[in-house]
């Protein structure tokens, strides 16, 4: 095998695999990159078992071939060099030289018939999406899986395709985010695949803005696809819980917040909270929102803001930190946030819709409120 390729796009190929390599297992094959060049093309794959993902490029090749390469020492080098094109060369003994300009560097590989190869996609029901809207959905709905291994199904992001919908669900039991967007497939076709956290991560680190993606479903795995990039991961097993109970249909308040003013103001009194209370009261008055908290050992915090509001007085007290990140994962200048009473969740809409076909809402469950 021999081939050349310009140093820093090699680089960018080789990064987005490094993620994928695994550092602790049993098998030594699996701690290396599998470098293919042939047709023109230049593959470089990793894969843990679990999940895998091939990234390719155009770059001149010399001479067709395979080998693999220990991922962490070959990753390491090639973000060190300088040179403007770096030149690859491997022997019949896997022996893998790198030359860029006066400098040369010899790598010990193992052969490409030991790597594992990725799962046949040829079977799997394919559908295509923007890859945008793909990527928005994932964004919008991982920062509330669960990160407790105990609750199983929690850790992953719940795809669902049915009657024409693509919905992406995330909760971890006190925050929940839900996604929807209308594609074009098959109305009649429905299932339920639930994607671990891990990977969703790596695939908004894979993902782009512009283009499609080519999404293989199959019964315990899931593959995405775009134009330089193959991601290929495990579903995780078991039903996920019916959200749709959590998500409240009624509304007796609805009230429009500023997205940007609320974040700051929450970052503000959430400095008077502590763990044990991890809480800020929520004072719905007329033509005024007022935050507040306090603690015995901090002190006292309370801010306000301007709103559009002249019914009774309200009092609902939330976890702060989650409601920033919903916050964070909105993108309209302003939300809307709709309650009930102080006791029931609270749901809160992306003033930002530049698609009328896609939608999300999110839904975060109220604290107790303090007595004093």
């Amino acid at each position: 095998m021999k081939f050349v390729i310009a140093t820093q796009e090699f680089n960018y190929l080789v990064n987005k695999c490094l993620s994928i390599v695994s550092q602790k297992s049993t098998m030594p094959i699996l701690s290396n990159f599998l470098i293919q060049a042939s047709n023109g093309e230049l593959a470089i794959t990793a894969t843990d078992l679990a999940v895998g993902v091939r990234c390719f490029t155009q770059a001149k090749i010399l001479e067709e071939g395979a080998t693999t390469v220990p991922a962490k020492t070959f990753s390491s080098l090639i973000r060190e060099l300088t040179a403007l094109n770096v030149e690859i060369r491997t022997n019949s003994h896997d022996v893998t030289e790198i030359i860029a300009d006066s400098s040369r560097f010899k790598i010990h590989g193992m052969n490409s018939s030991e790597f594992p190869s990725l799962p046949d996609l040829r079977d799997a029901t394919k559908l295509k999406i923007p890859q945008d809207q793909f990527k928005d959905m994932l964004f919008r709905t991982a920062f509330a899986v669960s990160r407790d291994e105990t609750r199983y199904t929690f850790t992953g992001v719940c795809m669902q395709i049915a009657n024409g919908k693509a919905i992406f669900t995330g909760t971890d039991g006190k925050k929940l985010a839900k996604s929807t967007h209308s594609i074009d497939f098959d109305p009649s076709f429905s299932g339920t695949y639930i994607i671990p956290i891990r990977s969703v991560e790596e695939l908004l680190k894979t993902l782009e803005e512009e283009g499609t993606v080519s999404i293989y479903l199959m019964d315990d795995k899931i593959a995405v696809e775009n134009d330089n990039s193959l991601f290929i991961t495990k579903l995780l097993s078991g039903e996920y819980p019916d959200v749709q109970q959590v998500i409240p249909t009624k509304h007796e308040i609805v009230v429009s917040l500023h997205r940007e003013e609320l974040i700051s103001l929450l970052r503000q009194v959430s400095l008077f909270t502590e763990n044990a209370h991890h809480s800020v009261k929520f004072s719905l008055e007329k033509g005024e929102l007022k935050l507040s908290a306090n603690t015995k050992e901090l002190g006292e915090g309370k801010v306000s803001m301007p709103v559009d509001y002249h019914q009774d007085p309200l009092e609902i007290a939330f976890n702060p930190t989650y409601f920033i990140e919903i916050l964070r994962h909105t993108k309209g200048e302003a939300i809307s946030l709709e309650l009930t009473d102080s006791f029931n969740p609270g749901l809160i809409k992306d003033g930002h819709t530049p698609n009328p076909l896609a939608n999300s809402l999110f839904v975060l469950m109220p604290m107790r409120l303090s007595t004093e």
